[in-house]
């Protein structure tokens, strides 16, 4: 069986058990390098083919996968699978082949900078929605940057957009986002070089001019963790005090 496997934002602890029980019986993995950190693949046999995706087109991923299908194969993506790993694509393969898969989900970016950070992305009276994205860069995006930053009561997420903060912060500037709009980058998150950079709109770019790599962006008033209301979950309940008159 072929096993998709969440490899989580960086952290090696921070692979589920399901994961680590696949890599240490797995016969041949497949991992993506440039985003995956090797450490991940500690738990792998000692003889297991362990191959880098990188560069790897399709063709030669699906030949991979058909190679050794009849194996215990791990695919190995950062994150989730379910976010921009082009899973899609390959189970569609598998799919036409008949070949048998799972796909073990994983932490995917957003939650290990939200935990490296101590933050909620949900604040009452602030933002109730989460928005996880891109800025269109040379893959398309069908949602326009115009309409992504409209929600502006969102917490809003950008995946694989760092070389493209200029463009970001242009239109959100036009759109009116305020100049001080809380705006913080995480590079690696989760990983031991980890780094964190808190800005503005105003100021971010310059602070993270030099990253090329893995980073995530946060953009928001969300940034600040302050309620404007309380939850009425949580919140005290008022009690009501009575007079004689009153009973």
């Amino acid at each position: 069986m072929i096993h998709f496997i969440g490899a989580g934002s960086g952290d090696p602890d921070l692979v589920t058990i399901k994961a680590q029980k696949i890599l240490k019986k797995a016969d041949v993995v497949l991992y993506t390098g440039s985003l995956v950190p090797r450490e991940v693949l500690s738990w792998c046999k000692d003889d297991a083919l362990i191959v880098d995706s990188q560069g790897m087109k399709y063709p030669e991923i699906f030949a991979f996968l058909e190679e050794h299908h009849d194996k215990v194969l791990a695919r190995v993506h950062t994150g989730d699978p379910s976010l921009y790993s082009t899973i899609a694509k390959q189970i569609s393969f598998l799919h036409e082949k008949g070949f048998e898969y799972e796909v073990i989900p994983g932490i995917t970016a957003a939650f290990g900078a939200a935990a490296s950070l101590g933050i909620e992305y949900t604040i009452p009276g602030v933002s109730q929605t989460i928005i996880l994205t891109r800025v269109e860069g040379k893959t398309p995006n069908p949602e326009s940057l115009e309409n992504i930053l409209a929600c502006k009561n969102s917490s809003l997420v950008f995946y694989l957009s760092i070389l493209l903060l200029k463009k970001l912060k242009k239109q959100a500037l036009e759109m009116g986002y305020s100049p001080d709009t809380p705006c913080w980058v995480v590079e690696k998150a989760t990983w031991e070089e980890e780094a964190i950079y808190k800005g503005t709109l105003s100021t971010i770019e310059e602070q993270v001019s030099h990253i090329r790599g893995v980073a995530l962006i946060m953009l928001g008033d969300f940034l600040y963790q302050e309620e404007t209301v309380e939850s009425h979950l949580y919140a005290k309940p008022l009690i009501k005090v009575c007079d004689a008159k009153d009973r």
